[in-house]
């Protein structure tokens, strides 16, 4: 296993751990982060551990504190947590993001599921499903063609859209959780966002769906394996929402 990908499992694997205690302090509030948010307890102790495991392969640029060493050729661009709010609600559906940028490119990505486990992974030579605990057994990754629902992250942000795909049937969910949505894009129908395109949301999931049908710009990012889909869902939002 590629070290890059093994500091980054063990750093999942720590802040799984974490979770797993569920001390009060991983739900205290802090200031508001570098993304704009405010950050919870556990944003920054996952923040401190990625750090921790991951810097001796790139400069690291997290949601939370922005660039955490200089910029350089070699970046490493993490979501300490991906669905904090998830997390302190109860809600399974947060995780970790972790992308490696050299030279401008993505060479490796992970996103982990820190409620069931999953880990999905990509370099440049491998893509597979692996389980937190037991990462040497990698799974392939197939196409769900039972799939009956997208995932449509931020979507009580745009009400006009959502009657625009119920209308034409496009059963979605919102989990909030951006990173994982993307990673899940396999296994569901579609998976569309509509908002600020920031780096630690994005860098790894679309690196790790990137076989996909796959649109992105400043407004919107669209992903599905089925191309009619993808081309019906594009028209809805380019000609029907824009």
């Amino acid at each position: 296993m590629e070290r890059f990908i093994h500091a980054s499992i063990l750093a999942c694997q720590e802040i799984s751990a974490l979770v797993k205690e569920g001390h009060h302090t991983l739900f205290a509030l802090h200031e508001q982060g570098y993304g704009g948010d405010i950050s919870n307890g556990i944003d920054m102790e996952a923040e401190a551990i990625c750090y921790r495991h991951l810097s001796p392969f790139g400069s690291v640029f997290s949601e939370e504190s922005g660039w955490m060493s200089p910029e350089s050729s070699i970046n490493i661009i993490i979501d300490p947590i991906d669905g904090s709010d998830n997390f302190v609600s109860g809600f399974p559906y947060y995780g970790v993001s972790i992308a490696r940028v050299c030279a401008g490119k993505t060479t490796e990505a992970i996103v982990c599921n820190l409620a069931n486990g999953d880990l999905f992974v990509r370099t440049l030579d491998e893509y597979f499903l692996t389980a937190l605990q037991n990462p040497l057994q990698k799974k392939e990754i197939v196409l769900n063609k039972w799939a009956k629902i997208g995932l449509f992250e931020k979507a009580p942000e745009h009400p006009k859209l959502i009657q625009k795909l119920i209308a034409k049937k496009l059963k979605f969910r919102s989990p909030g959780g951006l990173a994982l949505s993307l990673a899940y894009a396999p296994y569901v129908k579609y998976v569309l966002f509509l908002g600020t395109m920031r780096p630690y949301d994005i860098q790894a999931g679309l690196y790790l769906s990137q076989h996909l049908h796959v649109f992105q710009d400043d407004r919107y990012i669209l992903i599905s394996a089925d191309k009619e889909l993808f081309e019906q869902i594009r028209l809805i939002v380019e000609k029907e929402y824009f």
